[in-house]
């Protein structure tokens, strides 16, 4: 199934757009149009539910395991501290590359349109997305209240604890809780690997609910934006990718073709946490070490989702374009600053960066129901936004493992058996691998 998923999730891709653009010919009328998607979409919404099913215990089980194994918390800061770094440094860097492209490219001059009525809205909740709320939010009133909401940043800063205090128990009365969780991270990867049998069929109805409800024509009606957007997405695609090669050589783009399935899935779904289980399965074939993996791509999909933080400042000043509200220099670098903050921890799922948008641009006197401008496009937005997190999270994890000397040959290759004893005795992620 491995070998073969790419495959699938390709023909599954084509099969959308052409059964969503039958769906959209043949419909009488809009409304039934956005039927037949609403139909189409369950099962990408099976999908989708299926994947936030096994988020929350895959990671608490693969962090608190990469923690614990860790050895010492000189250990655990140090790659923390080199992670941080790079996920500031991305950050940073996409923040800027959103807002240059949108000036040089200016999608939305032009449209001059009048401002909105104050209390038009785009119904996208915008609360707590403040510094002091924001700080707040990561730590959890309850682990079980994280893990039901999927709250990924509290499950990650409650896992942070808990694998530290194991890790200083590990050889005395935690031996037996560490083996357990070893244990459940079996079972979950195990699960992980039943859910994504399916990645095909929601890729399907995804592709086809969008092409039905909207048709081929709004990639014309919205060619500007479109493609001032995947052109910026572009850049940044080099720009990480020569990060990448500074440290990891011509090996990146051996890495490349190694995450074709993640990808596609997150380009497809528009959910970076559809494709997390199979980025774990291909960075471990790729060689690197569990217990990076199991820290650093957690902590990834907190703080360094790249594509979606860089078009929180295209988004924000494409708004300020459509309605002639002109940004001086200054404006625009506090706004940088805002972003990079409130940008923090938005959750890998579609159109989450929406909300991080929504919430800003009052502070700059932009008027939040410019959010609706892009709402019928977002989803096309969204799946170029999405294939770009997975692939800078998956380069930051493999960079700090290539600084941890913690890269070596592949754990098992694409061959390996894949019997039920195969996987006896391997940490979960290396379960995960031999599948």
């Amino acid at each position: 199934m491995t070998k073969r998923l790419p495959t699938l999730i390709f023909i599954a891709m084509l099969l959308g757009v052409i059964v969503g653009s039958a769906a959209h010919n043949m419909a009488p009328d809009a409304a039934t149009a956005k039927s037949i998607a609403d139909h189409l979409s369950i099962l990408t919404d099976v999908f989708l539910r299926m994947i936030k099913m096994i988020i929350g215990p895959l990671v608490f089980a693969t962090l608190v395991s990469g923690i614990a194994s860790m050895g010492d918390g000189k250990t655990v800061g140090r790659i923390g501290l080199k992670a941080m770094a790079w996920f500031m440094a991305a950050s940073i860097t996409s923040l800027l590359l959103g807002l240059v492209m949108a000036n040089l490219l200016a999608p939305g001059h032009g449209m001059n349109l009048p401002l909105p009525p104050a209390d038009a809205a785009s119904n996208l909740k915008t609360g707590a997305l403040n510094l002091r709320d924001f700080v707040a939010h990561m730590f959890p009133k309850s682990f079980a209240e994280a893990m039901a909401t999927n709250e990924v940043l509290q499950i990650v800063v409650f896992s942070l604890f808990f694998g530290f205090a194991l890790g200083t128990l590990k050889d005395g009365v935690g031996k037996p809780v560490l083996a357990t969780i070893d244990g459940l991270g079996h079972i979950m990867l195990k699960v992980t690997n039943y859910v994504m049998a399916f990645a095909p069929l929601g890729v399907f109805g995804a592709v086809a609910a969008v092409i039905t409800a909207q048709g081929l024509g709004v990639l014309v009606v919205y060619a500007k934006l479109l493609g001032s957007v995947y052109l910026s997405l572009a850049l940044l695609w080099i720009a990480l990718i020569a990060g990448g090669y500074f440290f990891l050589g011509r090996d990146i783009f051996r890495l490349i073709r190694q995450l074709r399935a993640p990808l596609m899935i997150g380009f497809a779904t528009a959910s970076s946490e559809s494709a997390y289980p199979k980025v774990i399965d291909q960075l471990n074939r790729f060689g690197v070490k569990s217990r990076i993996t199991n820290f650093v791509l957690p902590l990834g999909y907190s703080f360094n989702l790249d594509g979606s933080i860089m078009y929180t400042s295209f988004a924000a000043l494409f708004v300020a374009q459509v309605y002639g509200i002109h940004l001086s220099l200054t404006q625009q670098i506090t706004m940088l600053l805002v972003l990079l903050v409130t940008s923090k921890g938005i959750a890998g799922v579609p159109r989450a960066s929406l909300v991080v948008v929504a919430a800003v641009l009052p502070m700059f006197g932009l008027p939040e129901a410019g959010i609706l401008l892009v709402l019928g496009i977002d989803h096309i937005l969204d799946m170029g936004r999405t294939v770009t997190n997975v692939l800078g999270n998956a380069i930051a994890t493999t960079v700090v493992a290539k600084s941890e000397n913690a890269i070596g040959a592949p754990e098992l290759s694409d061959e390996a058996d894949t019997s039920e004893d195969s996987s006896a005795g391997l940490t979960p992620v290396q379960a995960l691998a031999s599948k």
